[in-house]
């Protein structure tokens, strides 16, 4: 089973987005949450493990991850409201966000037993990791299972307008990487942080995979190859999701397989997580497609 932990939230996005007055519709959303139900939709065992409101946004989020598969047995619940993510879309399609968190479910995770046996991967990342006192919680989780040999993904997904040390992150991240056998990262990611792959796989991970927009996704391993292909060519509707989607992808080919990250047919699994990304960008919102959506896609 892979487990994704992290935040889940309502994004509200424009229905015009010329209009910024113009009605927002609420979908939803969260970085962590997507991948879950991106990996839920395309028939992989997983499991979410957040904290989640009670409120009726927290209970259309549950009711969502049901609906794609994922089991919600290591979610905490509390009173707090739901956290919320106000989406603008530039004309290419591409969202920029104002979120407010302040006092909302997520921040108040606590860390949980141990995780089950069957458990192969673990996948953090986003907000979660920026926001105390939940963002510890979180940490904490990511080096407990990488050290009993559970394959870790970490996916950043900076969001500057949450950090109010630039430079004590940037710390943090690097201090994180030893317990990391997959990061995933945007470019725009990489020029925040201001290091290259060549530099984190020296901190521990095992592969690092840059995606590149519209011109596709690169990994650089630590065995020293480097791979890319390009990114599918779909009318976009919007890209919200697609990199959590490129997530649950990766993970979708590489979990099952314990020695996967140094055996792997890189070009093949990036073309996968090309694929399922692309086919995100086509709906409003973040609606990673089926396993029976993407085997149909050419």
């Amino acid at each position: 089973m892979i487990v994704v932990a992290g935040e889940s939230l309502i994004d509200l996005v424009p229905q015009h987005p010329e209009n910024p007055l113009g009605p927002l519709a609420p979908r939803l959303g969260g970085g962590p949450y997507n991948t879950a139900v991106a990996l839920g939709r395309l028939g992989a065992p997983v499991a979410f493990c957040s904290r989640m409101s009670t409120d009726g946004f927290g209970e259309a989020l549950i009711a969502g991850l049901r609906t794609a598969g994922v089991d919600t047995s290591l979610v905490q619940r509390g009173p707090e409201p739901t956290p919320l993510a106000v989406a603008t879309l530039a004309a290419d399609g591409s969202a920029g966000y104002a979120f407010h968190m302040a006092g909302t479910a997520d921040r108040l995770f606590e860390l949980p037993p141990q995780l089950p046996s069957s458990v192969s991967a673990l996948a953090l990342g986003s907000c979660s990791l920026i926001l105390e006192p939940g963002a510890s919680a979180y940490e904490a989780l990511l080096r407990r299972e990488a050290a009993r040999g559970v394959l870790t993904l970490l996916d950043p997904n900076i969001r500057p307008a949450l950090i109010p040390d630039p430079n004590a992150f940037k710390a943090r991240f690097v201090s994180r990487l030893p317990y990391v056998s997959l990061l995933k990262l945007s470019e725009e990611d990489a020029a925040w942080l201001g290091g290259t792959p060549q530099e984190w796989l020296r901190e521990g991970p095992r592969a690092v995979v840059v995606t590149r927009g519209g011109e596709g996704l690169t990994v650089h391993t630590a065995r020293g190859a480097e791979h890319s292909v390009p990114a599918e060519r779909v009318e976009v509707a919007d890209t919200i999701g697609a990199g959590d989607t490129v997530n649950a992808a990766l993970l979708h080919r590489l979990a099952p397989h314990p020695e996967a990250l140094a055996t792997a047919d890189w070009p093949s699994v990036l073309r996968h997580a090309a694929k399922a990304a692309a086919l995100t960008c086509t709906k409003r919102g973040a609606e990673p497609p089926t396993a029976e959506e993407l085997t149909a896609h050419p």
